[in-house]
């Protein structure tokens, strides 16, 4: 019995269970943005689901890319597959099962836009970034990022059908917020990403550098998420809950760039993932209580 459960949780592990889980929280967060009266309990829960199963699925590619180099990193060693719990073959048998079954969830239960664009959200995140750009330039995780970011706007066409500038400004929220909280890792152990010759920031510019670029996009970021207030998106609660979330973020982000301790980073690391979930939470919060804004 212990061995089946073992099996099954390193499956699980696989799917990258935390990250998958902030992601929906996002793509839930967009299907309620765009609910007026027509949000119907087969698209949340087919929706959720079906976007849930493919970023599982792109989770899974994703071990299954880097399985060799994960070996190398002390981060990353003991992850299913490097750690032998996991054959390469069944990993990837697991992903393209996972996908194929979101993807048709998606087409039969949501609408084909969304398949289609939580198809290409995977490629863009399994292929594009895992096969080629983690490997080519130090910008991956800024160019990389546009896929991990694409929840929300999926949660936003699976309830309206269509693309609309909402749904698109909270995608750009987390493209903003992804270099600022994948970065800290970077500082954290960049002889990790040297070793594996991945060129991460910290690795081809140095730890000084990717301290400062941090800091910079905390502080674009800021900007960027105040953007819903601006365009009349939200209201009073969003702006001030931002703004002192957006303090939160810079303090660390300061501090990071002024400490030598590497913890430092992994609690801006920690903090940058309270801070997305707090964000989206305040969307809500601010548009089911318009009342007290």
């Amino acid at each position: 019995m212990s061995t089946s459960v073992s099996i099954w949780r390193s499956y699980y592990q696989l799917c990258k269970p935390r990250v998958v889980a902030l992601m929906l929280v996002t793509a839930v967060v967009g299907m309620l943005l765009a609910a007026e009266g027509n949000l119907t309990w087969q698209i949340v829960v087919f929706g959720v689901i079906g976007i849930g199963l493919v970023a599982c699925s792109g989770g899974v590619l994703n071990h299954f890319i880097d399985h060799r180099i994960d070996a190398i990193m002390y981060r990353t060693k003991i992850r299913p597959i490097p750690s032998g719990r996991v054959t390469p073959k069944n990993a990837l048998i697991f992903a393209i099962v996972l996908g194929i079954i979101g993807l048709l969830l998606l087409i039969i239960f949501v609408n084909v836009l969304t398949a289609v664009l939580t198809f290409l959200a995977l490629v863009g995140y399994a292929i594009i970034y895992t096969v080629f750009l983690k490997r080519a330039t130090p910008q991956n995780i800024v160019i990389g990022g546009l896929a991990g970011a694409a929840p929300p706007l999926l949660g936003w066409t699976a309830v309206t059908g269509q693309l609309g500038y909402p749904g698109l400004l909270l995608l750009l929220i987390i493209f903003t917020w992804t270099p600022a909280h994948f970065w800290p890792l970077c500082v954290y152990r960049p002889d990790d990403y040297a070793k594996a010759n991945i060129p991460m920031l910290a690795v081809t510019h140095g730890v000084a550098f990717t301290k400062f670029s941090i800091l910079m996009y905390t502080i674009l970021l800021i900007a960027v998420s105040l953007l819903p207030f601006v365009v009349d998106m939200s209201g009073l609660i969003y702006l001030i809950g931002a703004l002192l979330l957006g303090a939160g973020f810079l303090y660390w982000a300061i501090r990071l760039k002024l400490s030598d301790d590497r913890k430092v980073a992994i609690k801006t690391f920690h903090y940058s993932n309270f801070y997305l979930m707090s964000l989206f939470l305040l969307l809500l919060v601010d548009h089911y209580f318009p009342i007290l804004t």
